[in-house]
């Protein structure tokens, strides 16, 4: 039997993808194109011009890559939700347009469950505690009683957000967090930050405005604020990672988003596996970052419930939940 195959597309933020892959797990393309800057953060508007830009371009590459054409596409697959209006808008219409001019079904995804599919099909995690953290979504998620639970999250900004805001702080671009990264490796002293856990949430906002007066003071190089910063953020992620995989019974953390790309956090969850005798998994970075592929293979999760969007229901869903249904 010829597999199913969906066309994936990816447009929460500041990446534009098209992945395409067949229902036996087989990615036959992971295009993108992202929006970035030199300086500050990012303006909704210029990235959706950005998309619309690039939106044919990165089609066809994915096509051409994939070695198919438009015909051989089974299912689209877009992002519906979360994320921004404006870029949502991009990926939505672009998805209509295919679905409707191929005469193809139509899938929409949530994006964070999208991330722990991709996970799952990447690695070997079977039943794992997902810790999303990426720019706007910073959560810890499990599969408890039949549906997605969030165990915990921020309780202000996504940990993503959080660097990239810093980032600006110190006058470096966009996206900030591999910036941190690099600055942090050469940090060597461990500057005291606040630390803040709440249950099983966290929150960023005071440790933000803590190294805004740290930077303004000049009394500490960057490094080791980044330093500080990289370790003070991360150990909270990986202390209510710990805990929801205690309070759930679970011996698997599964990581993923763009931020779960910093091998510093990557090595902290595997110690933290490792004492607990539990394992931890991270797929490919370019799985970890926003992507088309993920976006696809949730569609083929979708087919494969015979969860279909019907146009009248293809509206963005920016304010997306975890918990909140898009079908039925």
């Amino acid at each position: 039997m010829k597999p199913i195959i969906c066309l994936g597309i990816e447009s929460t933020a500041h990446t534009f993808g098209v992945g395409i892959v067949d229902s036996k797990g087989k990615i036959l393309a992971n295009v993108k194109d992202a929006f970035t800057t030199r300086q500050g953060g990012i303006i909704p508007v210029q990235v959706a011009d950005h998309h619309y830009r690039c939106a044919n371009s990165v089609l066809s590459d994915a096509l051409t890559k994939a070695r198919i054409k438009l015909d051989d596409i089974d299912l689209i697959a877009f992002s519906q939700g979360p994320g921004i209006g404006a870029t949502l808008n991009v990926g939505a219409v672009t998805a209509r347009t295919l679905s409707q001019r191929l005469k193809i079904p139509l899938t929409g995804v949530n994006h964070c469950i999208a991330h722990l599919e991709i996970g799952k099909l990447r690695t070997k995690a079977k039943d794992p505690v997902l810790l999303y953290a990426s720019g706007a979504n910073t959560q810890v998620i499990t599969w408890q009683e039949g549906a997605f639970r969030i165990m915990g999250e921020s309780l202000d900004i996504g940990v993503g957000n959080f660097l990239d805001v810093y980032a600006r702080d110190l006058g470096l671009g966009f996206p900030g967090g591999p910036l941190v990264e690099k600055l942090a490796l050469k940090g060597k002293n461990y500057i005291e930050l606040p630390y803040v856990v709440k249950g099983m949430d966290v929150s960023f906002g005071g440790i933000l405005t803590n190294l805004k007066q740290k930077i303004a003071s000049k009394k500490y190089s960057k490094q080791d604020l980044c330093y500080s910063a990289q370790e003070t953020v991360f150990a909270m992620l990986i202390e209510v990672s710990e805990r929801a995989m205690a309070h759930a019974g679970k011996k698997e953390l599964l990581l993923g988003g763009g931020v779960a790309c910093n091998k510093r956090l990557q090595e902290m969850a595997k110690r933290m596996c490792k004492e607990r005798q539990a394992k931890s998994f991270c797929p490919e970075n370019e799985f970890l970052v926003d992507n088309g592929a993920m976006i696809a293979w949730n569609g083929i999760v979708n087919h494969k419930k015979h969860l279909f969007t019907k146009l009248k229901n293809s509206g963005i869903k920016p304010y997306l939940r975890l918990e909140d249904p898009l079908f039925g």
